[in-house]
């Protein structure tokens, strides 16, 4: 064998080696090869759902076709305010008909008989989780009426965990002023058992009440499995626009999606001047967030 015959395996090794780096490096993989270059990886989300209180009216009136254009427009996932009169078993077989699932419900009324019948509807339609939106205006005037809210929270989130479900609590603004010295929202998370009741985190109502939803993510990792997603064109307003069409950051807000436990990402818009075009505006502009 010829010196230069030895010499041309070497060349082909060296040159399979480079190509090997380069396409390795195009898979993300790059890191395991000593040496090689580390790239960045953006994610996106892998499903998107939409907050059917958007289009509330829309339901009201054509049930099965409204959620039948949300599934059109793309949404894989969508969260129940409301059945407007339709049975457990017919809104489970709606959300099939159209590939739909509803991983979550919005549920008012915490009384116990009100309550059961809520989670044995929630076991039929298949949500995970059954979220309460609102905390009546009298049962928060003082940081005592706040604890025996919590209380009442534990209890409601117990019997939701017997029945396999998940408890949630979705805020707005009204939990961040100042009471007694104290912010509302820490006293409810401080007195709540962050097992039984997570956190549906409103972007928007957190961000208007001057909060960071980073720092929440960072004092109670992994307990924020949802989200909702609506805009705000900023202060001293904080109009609601578009998923995408405002001033929050949600690059920087789903960057720390992990940190947080964010499973289910709903859209939400309160009051929608076009409420299709809007939803698929805001799907749009989220589908492509790249973080």
């Amino acid at each position: 064998m010829t010196r230069s015959a030895r010499r041309e395996p070497c060349a082909v090794s060296r040159t399979t080696r480079r190509e090997f780096i380069g396409t390795m490096t195009g898979l993300g993989v790059a890191a395991l090869i000593p040496g090689a270059r580390r790239t960045a990886h953006s994610a996106r989300l892998e499903k998107i759902g939409l907050q059917l209180y958007t289009v509330r009216d829309q339901m009201k009136a054509d049930f099965e076709g409204t959620l039948a254009r949300v599934a059109e427009i793309g949404y894989k996932e969508v969260e129940f305010a409301g059945y407007f009169n339709h049975t457990p078993a017919d809104v489970r077989a709606i959300l099939d008909r159209h590939g739909l699932t509803a991983p979550s419900t919005h549920v008012g009324d915490t009384s116990p008989e009100a309550w059961k019948a809520s989670l044995d509807a929630a076991k039929t339609i298949g949500h995970e989780y059954i979220v309460v939106p609102w905390i009546p205006q009298e049962r928060r005037l003082t940081l005592d009426g706040w604890k025996r809210v919590a209380a009442d929270f534990n209890r409601a989130a117990q019997a939701a965990h017997d029945a396999g479900l998940q408890f949630g609590y979705h805020n707005h603004d009204f939990e961040f002023p100042t009471l007694e010295g104290q912010v509302p929202y820490d006293v409810l998370l401080q007195n709540t058992d962050p097992k039984l009741v997570q956190l549906e985190i409103d972007l928007y109502w957190m961000t208007k009440a001057g909060q960071d939803p980073l720092a929440y993510f960072s004092r109670w990792p992994g307990r924020v499995p949802l989200v909702h997603v609506k805009d705000s064109a900023g202060p001293p307003e904080h109009k609601m626009v578009d998923v995408g069409q405002g001033k929050i950051d949600w690059k920087r807000i789903f960057a720390k999606k992990d940190q947080a436990g964010i499973k289910h990402a709903f859209v939400e818009h309160d009051q929608p001047p076009q409420p299709f075009d809007d939803i698929a505006v805001s799907y749009r502009n989220l589908s492509q967030l790249e973080f």
